[in-house]
């Protein structure tokens, strides 16, 4: 059988898994995908903690320490993600050593509730950065407004970001020129630049779904006609800049220092809508130099049925234009569009990081009660990741 998954990774494609828990790491799941599915890295987001920490019967153990210790929710909260996050980037490293810091990386993202703090923003990463110390780890960091200086921020103090939540082609242009800031400031503080790296999050699908619900509105068959167009337009005109800003002089100049350009990472990749294709988000968007972070049903599906017909980006440049004209034309404002998209994306993040912290109160009450104590599964468990360290 053809090794579809490897086809996509050989024209360049980075599959990495957007999902992680702890019993996709405690029964070996993850270091699977790695082995055979060409899984190079993982992401995480607060909604994924959310739906992985309310399996209480893996965190048990780490719940009744963290309780008897009297830790508030907060705290709790952060040594029980970034345990999980320092075993998966123990998991990952031969992809990363094997990739000379390339992938193998494993993201965590900042307090949402920070997004339009700069300030908090940095020190949050910089505190993460130390927790789970580990060279393959990347800092999530939302490209709102104030996200961009703290991305600049971050990267100055050596410490490798992964920015999310970017939908728009003209904040991913300034998402850009953060990270070629931040790596200027980054060299000229010392660090070596050859072990910062760094994604670009570029959300596909909300796009499609954004952009659809408004097209069925309007209601003319010239609007009907372009409903699952503008998702995959956006992303290859983003990969247009990507390209500009990376064979610039100014970029040359870093990549002689040993920085690695900030690839851009295709996100929320399975198909809201199911008359679409269920891997048109990967087949779509293959290009050199980027990353596809997809949930194990797509990968999965990719691997059963994906066709890799090589570059599907960069000859689609004038097509994805007509498309944003097209759009403009039947009264779509793209503008508003992303928005809105942004807006939504950082209340559900913030949304999903206040049904993490009610949760594991619930818990840390229960284990104080007694209710919650380390059953014998729970403590093989915690003896099997004793070298991501302890709660």
């Amino acid at each position: 059988m053809t090794d579809k998954l490897n086809e996509l990774t050989a024209a360049g494609v980075a599959v990495w898994l957007d999902d992680l828990s702890r019993v996709r790491l405690s029964s070996g799941g993850l270091d699977q995908l790695r082995r055979e599915k060409h899984v190079a890295g993982v992401t995480t987001n607060p909604t994924i903690f959310a739906k992985a920490l309310s399996d209480a019967d893996e965190y048990n153990w780490q719940l009744h320490d963290l309780a008897t210790r009297g830790v508030d929710v907060e705290e709790a909260v952060r040594m029980l993600t970034t345990y999980d996050v320092r075993w998966a980037c123990d998991v990952m490293r031969p992809s990363y050593d094997g990739s000379e810091g390339v992938d193998g990386r494993v993201s965590i993202e900042v307090d949402p509730r920070s997004a339009h703090d700069a300030d908090k923003t940095v020190a949050e990463a910089k505190a993460l950065w130390w927790l789970v110390d580990r060279p393959n780890l990347y800092i999530k960091i939302p490209a709102t407004e104030e996200g961009l200086s703290a991305i600049t921020d971050t990267l100055a103090e050596g410490i490798s970001v992964n920015v999310t939540l970017i939908f728009g082609l003209d904040r991913y242009s300034a998402v850009m020129e953060a990270f070629l800031a931040g790596l200027e400031q980054a060299k000229a503080n010392g660090h070596d630049l050859s072990k910062i790296g760094s994604v670009a999050s570029f959300f596909v699908s909300r796009v499609d779904s954004e952009v659809d619900k408004r097209l069925e509105k309007i209601g003319s068959d010239e609007a009907k006609a372009l409903k699952g167009k503008a998702a995959v337009a956006n992303a290859q005109l983003a990969y247009e800049r990507y390209t500009e800003v990376f064979s610039s002089d100014r970029w040359k100049a870093l990549a002689a220092a040993g920085a690695h350009p900030q690839r851009p990472l295709w996100a929320s990749t399975s198909t809201k809508n199911p008359d679409y294709r269920d891997v048109i988000y990967v087949e779509e968007l293959i290009a050199p130099g980027t990353v596809n972070t997809m949930p194990e049903s797509v990968i999965h599906a990719y691997a059963d049925h994906g066709e890799t017909r090589g570059d599907t980006v960069t000859g689609a440049y004038d097509a994805a234009r007509k498309v944003f004209a097209d759009l403009e034309s039947v009264g779509v404002d793209m503008d508003d569009v992303i928005a809105t998209l942004e807006r939504e994306g950082v209340e559900k993040f913030e949304a999903s990081w206040q049904e993490l912290l009610d949760g594991v109160r619930k818990s840390l009450e229960a284990a104080a009660k007694g209710k919650g104590a380390p059953n014998k599964a729970a403590k093989s468990n915690a003896k099997g990741a004793e070298k991501a360290g302890g709660a």
